[in-house]
């Protein structure tokens, strides 16, 4: 049995965080699986350092709206089979998932809706949410081993944002949507930050605006969440808080497969 090093990050543009040092990032960190967020390429635009970096497998899941959501996932690991969901409901739109078999476990690199910009869009969300927890279960119910990562754009607890009060009525911290984060919870799925370090103050998101990051007002909406059958096999889980490069920084998961 061996540890892997699994990691999420939501880069904010894929050519942007690639002038800021993430092949240098890749190289040390040195993932077994690497999955990116906001890409907001086109096929046609990858940068050819990103199409197999370091000699990784790379796998891209492209909104058609250009400059736009948008997934990565590189592997040095061998894959045995890559999904994009098409065909299944909102899942396969706006290039927000891929599904990755690596026979032990299921790994999904997700970008989630944000429903800030109007009502419309936060229902948005919730369906999608709702549609991935139904997919996630139906392949849990066959019995697979499931790890689930990305960009939720929710806080849970008020311990996952800096001011939990001024923002109870702003998408990311709504009543609905951290229910939905409760239910993820209450029928088995574990997170792995909480779950290793149940009081600790740590953030994953800062706007760009008013200094955020450097006074640390952020909120932690990247998560690593497991099946419950993973549980005994995790080693760590880490937010890395020092990695710059985007307004989120790296999450990271052990886990001993």
């Amino acid at each position: 049995m061996s540890v892997l090093n699994l990691i999420s990050w939501n880069v904010n543009g894929a050519r942007a965080v690639l002038k800021k040092g993430f092949l240098d990032f890749l190289a040390a960190e040195e993932p077994h699986v690497l999955g990116i967020q906001e890409t907001k390429l086109q096929e046609e635009q990858i940068p050819g350092e990103l199409r197999s970096p370091l000699n990784y497998q790379a796998h891209w899941n492209h909104a058609e709206r250009k400059g736009y959501s948008g997934t990565a996932l590189f592997s040095r690991i061998p894959v045995t089979g890559v999904s994009f969901l098409e065909g299944n409901g909102l899942l396969g739109l706006e290039g927000r998932v891929i599904q990755a078999d690596f026979s032990d476990f299921i790994y999904f690199n997700v970008y989630f809706p944000n429903g800030q910009m109007h009502d419309e869009r936060l229902e948005y969300k919730l369906r999608f949410y709702d549609e991935f927890l139904a997919h996630c279960e139906s392949l849990r119910g066959s019995g697979r081993s499931l790890i689930l990562t990305g960009d939720f754009n929710t806080a849970h607890r008020e311990i996952d944002l800096k001011n939990p009060r001024a923002n109870e009525n702003r998408s990311g911290f709504l009543p609905v949507e951290r229910a939905w984060m409760d239910r993820l919870m209450e029928i088995g799925y574990v997170d792995t930050f909480r779950m290793l370090y149940p009081h600790r103050v740590a953030y994953s998101w800062w706007t760009y605006r008013f200094q955020a990051r450097q006074k640390n007002v952020g909120w932690r909406i990247d998560y690593f969440l497991i099946s419950p059958d993973l549980v005994d096999r995790v080693e760590d889980a880490l937010i890395l808080t020092d990695v710059a490069g985007s307004d989120h920084c790296p999450v990271g998961l052990k886990v001993k497969i």
